[in-house]
C-alpha cells in the first residue's frame, strides 16, 4: 500500500507534465492562467509544472511585455511557448536509387533537406546504409544541428513494413530494404529509427498537410514510377499481418491495367511506343533521349493530338485502379501522390468520369499538393508522433 502511496504523487506529476506540454505544442504563447483553464491545474501546479519543462529545455518563458507598451497595473503575466528548437526529427524517403532526409523542428517545420543518390538499384546493405547516413549528416550540417541532437528518426522505404518494423522480404525487391537500418544507425548516433513503407507515410503526410487533411477513410496511391497505397480506415493507419495492407500487386491480373507501373513510367512507354511509328506529334522534339512524363503532360495542354489519346489512357487505367481500391476499402477519398502529382490534376475529371463504370461506391479523388515530399512529410510525421507519445522519457542535449 505504502508503494503505491508513494508513487501517486509522481504519476499524478507526470500526467500534468504531459498535459501540459500537449497544451503548448498546440498553442503559440501561453499564459499560466491559459494553462489553467487547458489542463484544469491549479495555478500553484501550474506553473511549477512549466518551470519543470523549462529546466528540461521544452519549453521558454517569453520576456514579459505590456500589453500594447501602455500602462497596465501590476506585474505581467508570465508566458511560456514549446521551444520548437529543443531537437530535431529525421523524415527519410530511401528509394531504391537515391535516399532523401529532411530535417524538421518540433512543430513539424522543415529546416533543411539533402538526398544521395545510389550507384545503382543492387548495392550491398553497407553501400545503402552509407548512403542513407551521409544524406542525413549533409541535412543536419545544413541545419547548423548534430547527430545528438536528434529525438527520432523515420524511415520510408519502397517496401512492406509490418507494425514492429520488419521489413516483408517474400520478394526480391522488397528484401533490398531489409538492410538492418533500424540497428546501424542507432550503433551509429544512438538514434531511435521507426521503418515504415513510404506508400503508408504518404497517407499520414497528406492527411497532416495535404488534400487528405481531416479525412478518416482515405487511401493515397504513390503513382510516378510504380503504384502502392496507404490506407487509413476509421483514422487509423492499417498495416495488415505482414505489413501487406494497400499492396497493388492484384493489378498484375485486372483488365485494362495487367501490372504495377505508375502514370510517368506508363507515360514514358506509351510514348515511346506512338515516336516508333509514324505519328505526327510534337513529342519527336524531345528525340532519341526519350520523353518524360511532363513533356507529354504539356504536349496534351499544347493540344498534341498523340499526348491527349495518352492522357486518356492514363485517365482508363487510373480509374480502373482506384476503382478496384474503392470497391475493396471504400474510402471517402483517394489521393494520388508522388512526383507525378504536380501534373495529375488534369486527369482527374476524366478519372471521376469514369469511375462509376468500375466501382459502385466511387470516392472523391484528389492529386497531393506535397508532390515528392509527400513521403518525407509522413515521415517526419511519424517521428513526431512517436516523440510527443515519449517526451517525458527523452533527455535533451546539453543547451537545448
Amino acid at each position: 500500500m505504502s508503494e503505491i502511496t508513494s508513487a501517486t504523487p509522481q504519476l499524478l506529476r507526470r500526467v500534468s507534465a504531459g498535459a501540459v506540454l500537449d497544451f503548448l505544442r498546440a498553442s503559440k504563447a501561453v499564459t499560466v492562467t491559459e494553462v489553467m483553464d487547458a489542463t484544469g491545474l491549479t495555478r500553484a501546479t501550474a506553473i511549477s509544472v512549466c518551470e519543470e519543462l523549462m529546466d528540461r529545455g521544452w519549453i521558454r518563458e517569453l520576456e514579459n511585455q505590456r500589453a500594447h507598451g501602455g500602462y497596465q497595473k501590476g506585474r505581467p503575466a508570465r508566458r511560456f511557448e514549446l521551444n520548437e528548437r529543443a531537437g530535431f526529427v529525421l523524415g527519410m524517403d530511401v528509394g531504391i536509387l537515391k535516399a532523401t532526409v529532411v530535417v524538421s523542428d518540433l512543430r513539424g517545420k522543415a529546416l533543411g533537406r539533402a538526398s544521395q543518390p545510389f550507384p545503382e538499384a543492387e548495392i550491398s546493405a553497407a553501400e545503402r546504409i552509407a548512403g542513407i547516413d551521409q544524406a542525413a549528416m549533409m541535412a543536419l550540417r545544413g541545419v547548423g544541428a548534430s547527430p545528438d541532437d536528434v529525438l527520432a528518426v523515420c524511415a520510408g522505404v519502397a517496401a512492406p513494413v509490418d507494425r514492429n518494423g520488419k521489413v516483408l522480404v517474400t520478394q526480391h525487391f522488397w528484401g533490398l530494404f531489409d538492410v538492418g537500418l533500424k540497428k546501424a544507425l542507432h550503433d551509429r548516433h544512438g538514434w531511435t529509427v521507426l521503418l515504415e513503407n513510404d506508400a503508408n507515410l504518404a497517407a499520414l503526410g497528406d492527411r497532416w498537410r495535404g488534400a487528405a487533411a481531416g479525412v478518416d477513410d482515405v487511401v493515397v496511391i504513390l503513382a510516378s514510377e510504380r503504384l502502392g497505397s496507404g490506407v487509413i480506415d476509421g483514422g487509423r493507419l492499417l498495416h495488415g499481418r505482414g505489413g501487406g495492407a494497400g499492396e497493388l500487386a492484384f493489378l498484375e491480373h485486372m483488365d485494362g491495367v495487367g501490372d504495377t507501373f505508375g502514370i510517368a513510367a506508363m507515360a514514358r512507354t506509351w510514348a515511346a511506343e506512338a515516336l516508333a511509328g509514324k505519328a505526327k506529334t510534337s513529342l519527336r522534339e524531345f528525340g532519341a533521349g526519350g520523353v518524360e512524363a511532363e513533356q507529354v503532360f504539356d504536349a496534351a495542354a499544347a493540344g498534341d493530338a498523340v499526348a491527349t489519346k495518352i492522357l486518356d489512357r492514363l485517365a482508363d487505367r487510373m480509374a480502373r485502379v482506384i476503382g478496384a481500391v474503392a470497391t475493396m476499402v471504400n474510402p471517402e477519398l483517394v489521393v494520388i501522390g508522388g512526383a507525378v502529382a504536380n501534373s495529375a490534376g488534369v486527369l482527374l475529371g476524366p478519372i471521376t468520369e469514369r469511375l462509376t463504370d468500375y466501382t459502385a461506391t466511387p470516392p472523391r479523388v484528389a492529386v497531393s499538393p506535397l508532390g515528392d515530399s509527400v513521403v518525407t512529410v509522413g515521415a517526419v510525421r511519424c517521428a513526431l508522433d512517436y516523440v510527443e507519445k515519449n517526451s517525458l522519457d527523452l533527455e535533451l542535449a546539453a543547451g537545448a
